[in-house]
């Protein structure tokens, strides 16, 4: 909540900027390439809805996770304060944007066509899975920003990079079969076929990716708390 408060501090809309931003993309990108570009997908507004909700989690949690330390010093300097909930607040005040958006995308796929099952009890286990892996980017990057400061400025080049080679605005069916592998080796794009399946197909999301996305995302969250965990015994004297 205080993340939150001090985002909005003394904006006319206040959270509402978290449901038009992405929908102002949203519009952008379906009127590109469906009116200009047709990349002839089916149900492309809800198509392009799922993706760009789900990756604007993402990118967004990283992107601010580079200041979750640096920006908390105050705290960061408190006897006892527990430093490891800061990256995890980053991670958690977006996935708010993702939940408050998420009656509004589940109207927008079914007046445009999409089917809603009973798969949408796998949906908080396909969010858990995108919390687990995100966390664990954002140990790591909350964590190299107190030493490397340049780290803000990498990770916003590559989360531009990785929004090309994630399919948020194209289908995962025209990746060539010769790059399929790496295709499927991005977590956000296993991620994204899951969201769109139970939200759009009303289908069960593949289990042999969903289950290797759940075992690389729990390796990717130890692997960053360990690493927050080494490093954060200098934070107090770095920031």
């Amino acid at each position: 909540m205080r993340e939150l408060k001090i985002r909005y501090k003394r904006s006319a809309l206040g959270i509402a900027w978290s449901l038009l931003n992405p929908l102002s993309q949203i519009i952008i990108l379906a009127f590109l390439f469906r009116s200009v570009l047709d990349l002839n997908i089916p149900h492309y507004a809800s198509f392009v809805f799922v993706g760009v909700l789900a990756w604007t989690w993402f990118s967004g949690a990283v992107t601010t996770a580079a200041f979750a330390i640096t920006s908390n010093a105050e705290l960061v300097r408190r006897p006892g304060f527990p430093t490891y909930v800061l990256p995890l607040i980053t991670v958690a005040s977006n996935g708010v944007h993702f939940v408050l958006a998420l009656p509004m995308m589940l109207v927008v796929t079914v007046l445009d066509g999409g089917r809603v099952g009973a798969s949408l009890l796998c949906l908080p286990a396909v969010m858990a899975a995108q919390f687990a892996f995100t966390a664990g980017l954002a140990y790591f990057v909350a964590a190299t920003h107190v030493r490397f400061r340049d780290t803000q400025h990498l990770v916003s080049i590559a989360t531009m990079l990785a929004f090309y080679l994630t399919p948020v605005f194209y289908s995962s069916a025209v990746v060539p079969a010769q790059y399929r592998f790496l295709h499927y080796a991005n977590p956000m794009a296993v991620l994204l076929d899951a969201y769109r399946s139970i939200l759009m197909d009303g289908v069960w999301p593949s289990l042999v990716p969903l289950a290797g996305l759940t075992i690389a995302s729990c390796c990717v969250l130890a692997t960053g708390m360990l690493l927050f965990r080494r490093m954060s015994l200098s934070f107090a004297e770095e920031i």
